[in-house]
Protein backbone atom coordinates (compact mmCIF):
# COMPACT_ATOMS: atom_id res chain seq x y z
CA UNK A 1 0.00 0.00 0.00
CA UNK A 2 1.60 3.48 -0.75
CA UNK A 3 2.65 5.90 2.02
CA UNK A 4 -0.24 8.52 0.82
CA UNK A 5 -2.98 9.28 2.64
CA UNK A 6 -6.73 8.98 0.97
CA UNK A 7 -4.79 7.73 -2.31
CA UNK A 8 -7.24 4.56 -2.75
CA UNK A 9 -7.11 4.58 -6.84
CA UNK A 10 -5.13 3.77 -9.76
CA UNK A 11 -3.98 5.69 -12.74
CA UNK A 12 -1.96 5.07 -16.10
CA UNK A 13 1.33 6.82 -16.87
CA UNK A 14 2.15 7.09 -20.73
CA UNK A 15 5.12 9.13 -19.94
CA UNK A 16 6.95 10.74 -23.51
CA UNK A 17 5.35 8.76 -26.66
CA UNK A 18 6.35 11.57 -28.62
CA UNK A 19 7.60 11.69 -32.25
CA UNK A 20 11.10 12.39 -31.93
CA UNK A 21 11.24 11.11 -28.23
CA UNK A 22 10.60 7.32 -30.28
CA UNK A 23 10.80 7.78 -33.76
CA UNK A 24 14.21 5.65 -33.46
CA UNK A 25 13.30 3.62 -30.32
CA UNK A 26 13.47 -0.38 -29.75
CA UNK A 27 10.28 -1.83 -31.16
CA UNK A 28 8.80 0.96 -31.50
CA UNK A 29 5.65 -0.09 -33.18
CA UNK A 30 5.03 -3.67 -31.06
CA UNK A 31 5.44 -0.90 -27.36
CA UNK A 32 3.02 1.39 -28.77
CA UNK A 33 0.80 -1.31 -29.90
CA UNK A 34 1.05 -2.15 -26.21
CA UNK A 35 0.61 1.29 -24.72
CA UNK A 36 -2.74 1.76 -26.84
CA UNK A 37 -4.20 -1.38 -25.97
CA UNK A 38 -3.43 -0.54 -22.41
CA UNK A 39 -4.80 2.65 -22.51
CA UNK A 40 -7.79 1.06 -24.04
CA UNK A 41 -8.02 -1.43 -20.93
CA UNK A 42 -7.95 1.56 -18.79
CA UNK A 43 -10.06 4.00 -20.25
CA UNK A 44 -12.54 0.63 -20.31
CA UNK A 45 -11.61 -0.14 -16.82
CA UNK A 46 -12.85 4.14 -15.93
CA UNK A 47 -8.91 4.06 -14.67
CA UNK A 48 -7.67 7.54 -15.58
CA UNK A 49 -5.02 8.22 -17.92
CA UNK A 50 -2.04 11.00 -17.37
CA UNK A 51 -0.46 11.71 -20.65
CA UNK A 52 2.70 13.18 -19.76
CA UNK A 53 5.19 15.32 -22.35
CA UNK A 54 8.60 16.51 -22.43
CA UNK A 55 9.88 19.63 -24.12
CA UNK A 56 13.49 20.83 -24.60
CA UNK A 57 15.88 22.16 -26.89
CA UNK A 58 16.14 19.30 -29.27
CA UNK A 59 12.00 18.76 -28.33
CA UNK A 60 10.88 21.93 -29.04
CA UNK A 61 7.24 22.61 -27.43
CA UNK A 62 4.35 22.68 -30.84
CA UNK A 63 7.37 21.02 -33.17
CA UNK A 64 6.20 18.25 -35.44
CA UNK A 65 8.84 16.29 -32.88
CA UNK A 66 7.17 17.32 -29.84
CA UNK A 67 3.77 15.90 -30.51
CA UNK A 68 2.30 12.71 -29.13
CA UNK A 69 2.59 9.43 -32.01
CA UNK A 70 -0.47 9.54 -34.44
CA UNK A 71 -0.95 5.67 -33.28
CA UNK A 72 -2.19 7.06 -29.62
CA UNK A 73 -5.02 9.97 -29.07
CA UNK A 74 -5.14 11.69 -25.79
CA UNK A 75 -8.91 12.28 -24.35
CA UNK A 76 -9.35 15.88 -24.02
CA UNK A 77 -10.39 15.17 -20.50
CA UNK A 78 -7.21 13.16 -19.67
CA UNK A 79 -5.04 15.19 -17.83
CA UNK A 80 -1.59 16.61 -19.65
CA UNK A 81 1.45 17.44 -17.96
CA UNK A 82 4.26 19.06 -19.24
CA UNK A 83 7.27 18.61 -17.97
CA UNK A 84 11.34 19.58 -18.74
CA UNK A 85 13.29 16.86 -16.40
CA UNK A 86 13.46 13.52 -16.81
CA UNK A 87 11.88 12.66 -13.57
CA UNK A 88 7.99 13.29 -14.25
CA UNK A 89 7.28 14.98 -11.39
CA UNK A 90 10.08 17.14 -11.31
CA UNK A 91 8.97 20.79 -11.50
CA UNK A 92 5.60 19.65 -13.21
CA UNK A 93 1.93 19.66 -11.36
CA UNK A 94 2.06 15.42 -11.97
CA UNK A 95 1.58 15.37 -8.24
CA UNK A 96 -1.11 18.10 -7.92
CA UNK A 97 -3.53 16.09 -11.01
CA UNK A 98 -2.76 12.86 -9.19
CA UNK A 99 -3.71 14.39 -5.10
CA UNK A 100 -6.91 15.51 -6.85
CA UNK A 101 -7.83 12.35 -8.38
CA UNK A 102 -6.97 9.98 -4.97
CA UNK A 103 -4.11 8.45 -7.20
CA UNK A 104 -1.35 6.27 -4.86
CA UNK A 105 -0.96 3.73 -7.37
CA UNK A 106 0.84 4.67 -11.01
CA UNK A 107 1.07 1.91 -14.06
CA UNK A 108 3.67 3.29 -15.81
CA UNK A 109 4.57 3.36 -19.52
CA UNK A 110 6.46 5.08 -22.22
CA UNK A 111 10.10 6.15 -23.10
CA UNK A 112 12.64 6.36 -22.48
CA UNK A 113 13.14 3.46 -20.41
CA UNK A 114 16.95 4.48 -18.90
CA UNK A 115 15.97 7.98 -18.86
CA UNK A 116 12.67 9.62 -18.01
CA UNK A 117 11.18 6.12 -17.45
CA UNK A 118 13.31 5.06 -14.83
CA UNK A 119 13.74 8.55 -13.07
CA UNK A 120 10.06 8.56 -13.02
CA UNK A 121 9.24 5.26 -11.25
CA UNK A 122 11.95 6.09 -8.99
CA UNK A 123 10.70 9.80 -7.97
CA UNK A 124 7.14 7.72 -7.71
CA UNK A 125 8.33 5.71 -5.04
CA UNK A 126 10.24 8.27 -3.37
CA UNK A 127 7.10 10.38 -3.01
CA UNK A 128 5.37 7.33 -1.72
CA UNK A 129 3.78 5.51 -4.55
CA UNK A 130 3.16 2.08 -5.31
CA UNK A 131 4.51 1.83 -9.28
CA UNK A 132 3.61 -1.02 -11.70
CA UNK A 133 6.10 -0.67 -14.66
CA UNK A 134 4.54 -2.35 -17.81
CA UNK A 135 7.08 -4.67 -19.32
CA UNK A 136 6.23 -4.76 -22.74
CA UNK A 137 5.36 -1.17 -22.74
CA UNK A 138 8.36 1.17 -22.49
CA UNK A 139 11.03 1.52 -24.87
CA UNK A 140 14.33 3.23 -25.44
CA UNK A 141 16.79 3.92 -27.95
CA UNK A 142 20.22 2.09 -29.09
CA UNK A 143 22.63 4.35 -27.22
CA UNK A 144 25.23 1.47 -27.56
CA UNK A 145 27.78 2.92 -29.20
CA UNK A 146 28.02 5.41 -26.36
CA UNK A 147 28.78 2.38 -24.19
CA UNK A 148 25.05 1.42 -23.11
CA UNK A 149 23.94 -1.85 -23.33
CA UNK A 150 21.45 -2.67 -26.63
CA UNK A 151 17.60 -1.45 -25.71
CA UNK A 152 16.83 -4.79 -25.14
CA UNK A 153 19.25 -5.52 -22.48
CA UNK A 154 18.00 -2.23 -20.70
CA UNK A 155 14.85 -2.70 -20.89
CA UNK A 156 15.24 -6.54 -19.54
CA UNK A 157 17.47 -5.45 -16.64
CA UNK A 158 14.80 -2.24 -15.61
CA UNK A 159 12.23 -4.59 -15.72
CA UNK A 160 14.13 -7.44 -13.78
CA UNK A 161 15.24 -4.94 -10.91
CA UNK A 162 12.13 -3.30 -10.68
CA UNK A 163 9.83 -6.45 -10.00
CA UNK A 164 12.27 -6.72 -6.61
CA UNK A 165 12.04 -3.22 -5.72
CA UNK A 166 10.60 -2.45 -2.57
CA UNK A 167 10.35 0.30 0.06
CA UNK A 168 8.53 0.71 3.62
CA UNK A 169 4.73 0.95 2.76
CA UNK A 170 5.19 0.80 -0.85
CA UNK A 171 5.51 -1.62 -3.79
CA UNK A 172 6.86 -1.98 -7.30
CA UNK A 173 5.60 -4.72 -9.41
CA UNK A 174 5.99 -5.48 -13.26
CA UNK A 175 3.25 -7.19 -15.30
CA UNK A 176 2.77 -7.07 -19.14
CA UNK A 177 -0.31 -5.22 -21.06
CA UNK A 178 -2.34 -8.22 -21.60
CA UNK A 179 -1.89 -9.27 -17.66
CA UNK A 180 -3.19 -6.00 -16.34
CA UNK A 181 -7.31 -5.51 -15.57
CA UNK A 182 -9.02 -2.58 -14.18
Amino acid sequence: MCTLSDRPHTAVLVVDVQNGVVGEAYERDRVVANISTLVGKARAGEVPVVWVQHSSEELVKDSDQWQLVPELSRDGSEPLVHKTYADSFEATDLEDVLARAGIGHLIVSGAQTDECIRSTIHGAMVRGYDVTLVADAHTTEDLSEYGAPTPDKVIAHTNLYWQYHRAPGRTAAVQNTDELTF
